[in-house]
């Protein structure tokens, strides 16, 4: 069964301190709240650890932000999947655009990345999207079918259903552009349709696909109506506790 996902991205943001502050703030909301979604939360790999200790991991999941492609060797200032393991980490968000655009990941080693995830045990959180000239051009869905398919569909379909995906209109995030629900659901509508046409129907509909546009208190509702949006991949929204239970609860 598909899950209702609340996840917060916090990028590079909050000292060591401030983070374990802000987890154990949403750690007290969460014990009082009533929620219709998991709720994750992907601080730096600095924290991790000190997070894990401080959070009810049945109410939050924690992820890392990243990982390495590679097992472990000389990879200077690498974190593999292992180390994340060894925090207590249950996920490791993939392919983010920020690491796409930046730091130059390739959706081969997004590939690379989701077998090694998967082998440890731990859910991938992949990340798909287009930039302004790709929506602009019109060949946004060529973009993302492209990135699902050189990254997931080499899966078997029992791997394939522990993958989460999150769909960020990379034009969307932090320009002052909004996509609609609209818009959001006509992406999320033909992912899950590509899914369908390589795994069946049962595969797609079971899959969690999440939207990572400026996703806010104030929009999320419209957005988590929309009947392929499972939830949300949050950004600055998540680094304050009232901000982001407003997402959580708008399920």
């Amino acid at each position: 069964m598909r899950k209702n996902i609340v996840a917060g991205n916090w990028k590079m943001n909050m000292t060591l301190p401030e983070g374990v502050a802000l987890a154990k703030e949403l750690n007290e909301k969460l014990k009082s709240a009533e929620t219709n979604c998991d709720v994750i939360i992907a601080p730096p790999f600095t924290h991790l650890a000190s997070i894990v200790a401080v959070v009810d991991t049945n109410r939050i999941k924690v992820a890392a932000q990243t990982c390495s492609n590679k097992v472990s060797g000389a990879f200077t200032g690498e974190v593999s999947p292992d180390m994340v393991k060894s925090t207590g980490a249950t996920a490791v968000i993939l392919g983010h655009s920020e690491r796409r655009q930046f730091f130059g990941v390739t959706d081969e080693q997004v590939k690379e990345k989701v077998d090694l995830v998967i082998e440890r045990g731990m859910t991938p959180i992949v990340c798909i999207g287009e930039n302004l000239e790709q929506r602009e051009k019109g060949i946004y869905f060529d973009v993302i079918g492209t990135q699902v398919k050189k990254a997931l569909f080499h899966l078997n379909p029992d791997d394939f259903r522990k993958v989460i995906l999150a769909y960020e209109p990379v034009w969307a995030i932090g320009t002052g552009k909004t996509a609609t629900a609209e818009q959001a659901e006509e992406v999320h509508s033909f992912v899950r349709k590509l899914i369908a046409s390589q795994y069946g129907n049962q595969v797609a509909d079971d899959t969690t696909i999440l939207y990572g546009g400026s996703c806010k208190p104030s929009n999320a509702r419209e957005l988590f109506s929309q009947p392929d949006v499972d939830g949300g991949l949050i950004g600055g929204a998540s680094l304050k506790a009232d901000d982001f239970m407003g997402i959580i609860t708008a399920f």
